[in-house]
């Protein structure tokens, strides 16, 4: 099937999608009616360890059993990013990594790769490289959603949704304890795949435990029964974490903790594994 969409005939359990009976639907949204807990999403940046380890870090997480891959788009000006991406980006651009280049790896990335993929990046080198040319190329490549954080929400209503949409991409949108209930509200109505609830007002960077804020956050908008599933990221790097996350929504995404296994384990298959056993283990 291109661009991997696939018809299904029931209705999802748990989370109200927003999927019509029997509608064609993109590889986030099949995820998400297949399994509504304990999702596993893994970020990553393109390039990193070495340029060429993209594909492989891809099958590798999927070999292990996690449920969504963030592909990170090297930027030179991260901001939402803590030190350990900043370098992993730093080192990517150094390896040669480009916009073209993700696409040129990526070409024939589901021969191998049947997961949800994501592109994470900031605006200015999708806006360099062409926004309808980066969404066109990311369906080519079998890409199921974009996140931007730097992205404004007026701005994506405005100028972006209709262009995501043409091309079958869920612009997966940020919250954080700061957002307002109308706002958060606004995001769910006109946005699909997931809503990414960022745990505290910070960058990216481990954390060994959520604080009575964070917990309260999470309780608060888990009662405002949104029709979107929600992942939580930011500060996810252990077994305390990554099952708090899971009892407020509906699964975790992990990315500093995995970045930085990438760049101590000898290898990839190696840092997913040991991945696994912070997770599994107290």
């Amino acid at each position: 099937m291109a661009y991997g969409y696939e018809y299904i005939a029931f209705q999802a359990h748990g989370p109200k999608l927003n999927i019509h009976y029997n509608s064609l639907m993109n590889r986030i949204d099949t995820l998400f009616t297949k399994k509504n807990n304990n999702v596993l999403s893994v970020y990553f940046t393109a390039g990193y360890p070495a340029l060429d380890d993209t594909v492989p870090v891809l099958q590798s997480l999927e070999k292990h059993g996690v449920d969504l891959v963030e592909i990170g788009v090297p930027f030179s000006d991260p901001m939402a990013d803590g030190p350990v991406i900043q370098a992993s980006g730093a080192q990517a651009l150094k390896n040669g990594m480009s916009v073209k280049t993700l696409f040129d790896q990526l070409a024939d990335v589901r021969e191998s790769v049947s997961i949800p993929l994501v592109l994470m990046g900031y605006l200015n080198p999708i806006l360099q490289f062409g926004f309808e040319k980066f969404c066109a190329e990311a369906q080519r490549c079998g890409i199921d959603g974009l996140i931007i954080p730097d992205l404004p929400f007026a701005e994506y209503m405005e100028s972006y949704k209709s262009v995501a949409e043409k091309y079958g991409l869920h612009m997966v949108m940020l919250i954080t304890p700061e957002t307002s209930e109308e706002r958060i509200r606004l995001i769910d109505e006109n946005t699909g795949g997931f809503i990414y609830m960022v745990s505290s007002a910070s960058v990216t960077g481990a954390k060994n435990t959520f604080s009575d804020t964070s917990l309260a956050y999470f309780r608060r908008v888990n009662a405002m029964e949104l029709n979107n599933p929600r992942l939580i990221g930011f500060g996810i790097s252990n077994k305390t974490t990554f099952d708090a996350a899971c009892a407020n929504a509906s699964g975790a995404i992990i990315g500093s903790k995995f970045v930085s296994l990438l760049g101590s384990e000898k290898s990839v298959d190696e840092a997913v594994e040991t991945l696994y056993k912070l997770l599994i283990s107290n």
